[in-house]
């Protein structure tokens, strides 16, 4: 059996056309579909709500309800022919209610509009990089108010044409010119191109349709972000002028600072750690420490190790943004050579230079240059 309309608004039977618009525009905004994404109860009582609304707002319509009941319409309620009426349908037929709300600022129905970007720099240490981090921010940004859902005017009031361009947004001017008439568009200035007026500021927002706040917002940030790279937060940026009930918030968009590290250097997914060992520990060999960005390790320096010898710690780099793996840490041992002996030391190393040992003899491939090398550690 269908529902009674006057009980579907919560209404009475005398009740006045301003009172069945007021009870209408409430159950609308309680039940729209962008508050209730998915929920299907709420899109089906959001329907219920319209088509009661386009019966009880119109007076033969009403009237035929009225005596008649349901049967008026052969069950189907108006104009929903067994309701069937969609949802863009209810927008662009009931979009007055909400002072352009549901996408129609203008008599022929606005765009849904979406807010302006918010820019925040972030910066990041390269350990936070490498493993992906959450990070706390406040941000100050413009939000649809609640009291008017963004439309600006007084909740229970709605937003009227605009007499100046006739609810079009826009202003003809038309010339006579020798080649015959030219005609001219402008936004127009009474309106700002919005085809509606304001007939009364909602005091919360003065007219605006937002308010300003500051929210603290969670950022997850991946793995492997770098320097300059842009990430986007749909829907945390600012609520438009005037937008309605369905318009969009802009987008957060989060700027990456990558702090310079005084230990490791990166390169894309690997990452450059620089180690001295002395004359003596390269000549004997020994195993010393070296701190990577999970923590220290200990590697071994083999014995007669070359000043620019590189040791690759694999799995010790930065994950993938993509989530193809993680880059390695590149140890780059260099000799370091003393600078000031005591005559004692320099008399037993001239010493041991005349013995012979220390004269350069390298290998073939220690005669390799720097970029040779590294071509083919990377081969």
């Amino acid at each position: 059996m269908a529902k009674d309309y006057y009980e579907i608004l919560g209404v009475s039977r005398n009740a006045t056309t301003d009172e069945i618009k007021k009870a209408y525009r409430k159950i609308a905004i309680k039940y729209h579909p962008d508050k209730n994404p998915g929920d299907k109860e709420a899109e089906e009582k959001f329907k219920e709500a319209a088509q009661a609304y386009d019966v009880l707002s119109n007076a033969d319509k009403k009237a035929k309800y009225d005596r008649f009941g349901h049967e008026a319409f052969n069950g189907g309620g108006g104009n929903y022919g067994g309701g069937g009426f969609s949802m863009d349908d209810i927008f662009s037929q009931f979009s007055d209610i909400f002072g352009g709300g549901f996408g129609g600022g203008s008599a022929q129905g606005r765009r849904r509009r979406k807010g302006t970007n918010l820019r925040i720099k972030l910066k990041l240490t390269l350990r936070e990089i490498a493993t992906g981090v959450e990070k706390k921010v406040k941000v100050r940004r413009q939000i649809q108010c609640k009291s008017c859902s963004g439309t600006g005017a007084e909740y229970g009031t709605a937003l009227e044409n605009c007499t100046t361009c006739g609810g079009t947004g826009q202003l003809k001017k038309y010339t006579n010119t020798m080649l015959g008439q030219m005609i001219t568009t402008a936004t127009c200035h009474v309106c700002n191109g919005e085809g509606r007026v304001v007939k009364k500021n909602c005091p919360p927002c003065g007219g605006q349709g937002f308010v300003e706040e500051e929210e603290v917002i969670n950022l997850q940030i991946p793995a492997g972000v770098e320097h300059d790279m842009q990430l986007s937060m749909s829907g945390k940026g600012n609520f438009p002028y005037r937008g309605g009930l369905d318009s969009l918030a802009g987008d957060l968009i989060i700027a990456i600072e990558e702090e310079e590290d005084e230990n490791f250097k990166r390169d894309g997914r690997n990452i450059h750690y620089e180690h001295y060992i002395s004359f003596i520990d390269a000549v004997l060999g020994t195993k010393v420490e070296v701190p990577t960005l999970e923590g220290a390790v200990r590697i071994e320096i083999e014995a007669g190790t070359q000043s620019g010898k590189i040791v690759r710690l694999r799995g010790k780099g930065i994950k993938d943004l993509q989530g193809y793996g993680t880059g390695d840490q590149l140890v780059h041992l260099k000799v370091w050579t003393p600078r000031n002996l005591s005559k004692k030391q320099k008399e037993a190393l001239e010493k041991l230079r005349s013995e012979g040992i220390f004269e350069p003899n390298p290998t073939k491939e220690e005669k390799n240059s720097f970029f040779d090398r590294m071509k083919d550690f990377f081969q």
